[in-house]
């Protein structure tokens, strides 16, 4: 049986916040981690995506920020507690998860991350904060120009610490680790999905002799996830989805795609039939993106179609299906794209397209997750034409047809048998004229001469 948050003798402000969030028992994640940090050891901890780890490492942050007020920094730019996450969603994400849980704490907390509001974010750094949560290049930035210090953090938190490394951020962890008060002078936290060599690496490079948790279940993938997999034509991929989604009738769909421009056209193709989507890549402004982001957990968008800048640390409550439009080469990709259904015990459907394409993925994927994902195989009834419908409420305009030019449309308008002459280059038909009149004048030699009496 899971232990009860009230076992751990929390702060009476954080029990607020965790009662605010809607906890009752500890995830698996959190019971072995909470013990370890509140008697201030560092952690690194491997869990899979969804099982409340985010909330592990904050409620130790505001624990022991709020059991040492005394040790406030005389330097208030300078943060107590700094978290680091690979992308800004997840940055984003942290934010609103201490938000929450830190309602009551009267902690002051920030995230700071590319692509918005730079001068508002330096100036409300630069106007103190005890929480600092970011994105390596961005944190670097305003470190470099003195908005900043490092050296009064208490406790540091290296979040997807995999993702680090995949992403090219490593230089930049190691960068910042260099700044902050030494290993036995803090307290310090890494998580990630897999703690491989690297990773380990740099677990004993910037922690100070941390334990190692790890709760991974057998089952690899989260659990209340009903798997499904179907082998398609790449052609017909467009047809059997929307079959699927007109089957399925899900109120909260999650659509990936390898590709930013697949995504794009994807959700461009899916507007054109009547469904309310949109398309969320790395290119999107950041603005758009968090607008976008809103309006699906909010309910007032449908269709999300993304790349897997969405397939990490992203906590959508109700997504009820999460479809692979193309199948991810990355293993890991298929388990963190998943987990984005059936979160917090709920249940979910994770639907799989193979095509001739990304179906040599596959095999590494079984592998990966420990079990066959169960095929199924359409009937021809589920295959739907794409017959155009009325444009959904908020969808983007639509765009001419691919592959026709507005020249061609243009001719085919055209009654048969004229033709159009080809516009004539600026004082072309002066020079024809004269040519004309120069033939009259001169005549080519063997040319017949006209008759002497019309001389």
């Amino acid at each position: 049986m899971s232990k009860d948050f009230l076992s751990f003798e929390l702060p009476e402000p954080v029990l607020r916040g965790i009662q605010a969030a809607g906890f009752t028992a500890c995830t698996p994640i959190q019971e072995e981690v909470l013990p370890i940090a509140l008697r201030g050891r560092d952690v690194a901890g491997q869990a899979q995506t969804g099982t409340g780890k985010t909330a592990a490492f904050l409620i130790s942050i505001f624990t022991r920020l709020l059991r040492q007020p005394d040790h406030r920094p005389a330097d208030p730019s300078g943060p107590r507690g700094l978290v680091v996450a690979p992308t800004r969603e997840l940055a984003v994400q942290i934010h609103h998860d201490a938000r929450l849980l830190g309602q009551d704490t009267g902690l002051n907390m920030q995230v700071v991350y590319g692509g918005v509001d730079y001068l508002k974010q330096r100036e409300t750094l630069r106007a103190g904060v005890d929480l600092l949560i970011g994105t390596p290049g961005r944190l670097i930035d305003y470190f470099k120009q003195g908005v900043y210090a490092l050296k009064t953090v208490e406790v540091l938190v290296i979040d997807e610490a995999d993702r680090m490394f995949d992403m090219g951020f490593i230089k930049d962890i190691r960068y910042l680790v260099r700044h902050l008060p030494p290993p036995e002078r803090r307290q310090s936290f890494l998580f990630s999905a897999t703690l491989g060599y690297e990773v380990l690496e740099l677990a004993y490079e910037c922690m100070n002799n941390p334990t190692m948790v790890s709760v991974a279940p057998e089952q690899v993938t989260a659990e209340g996830v009903e798997e499904v997999l179907y082998h398609v034509a790449k052609a017909e991929k467009f047809p059997l989805l929307l079959g699927l989604l007109e089957r399925e009738k899900g109120k909260r769909v999650l659509i990936f795609a390898n590709m930013k421009r697949e995504a794009e056209r994807l959700a461009e193709r899916l507007v054109r039939v009547g469904y309310h989507a949109r398309a969320i890549t790395g290119d999107v402004d950041q603005k758009k993106r968090l607008k976008t982001m809103q309006a699906f957990k909010e309910g007032g968008l449908h269709i999300l179609v993304a790349t897997d800048v969405a397939s990490r640390g992203l906590h959508i409550d109700g997504v009820t299906h999460v479809i692979n439009y193309d199948l991810p080469q990355d293993a890991e990709d298929y388990v963190h794209r998943i987990g984005r259904t059936a979160r917090a015990g709920a249940s979910g459907k994770a639907i799989s397209l193979a095509d001739e394409e990304y179906v040599l993925s596959l095999e590494a994927i079984e592998e990966f997750i420990g079990h066959k994902v169960p095929v199924e195989w359409p009937g021809e009834d589920l295959f739907r034409a794409p017959s155009p419908r009325p444009v959904a409420v908020g969808a983007p305009p639509r765009r001419r047809a691919e592959g026709v030019r507005p020249a061609e449309r243009e001719a085919d308008r055209r009654p048969a048998g004229r033709e159009t002459p080809m516009p004539s280059a600026p004082g072309a038909e002066q020079k024809r004229k004269r040519r004309r009149r120069r033939r009259k004048r001169h005549p080519p030699a063997g040319a017949a001469l006209p008759p002497i009496g019309d001389q």
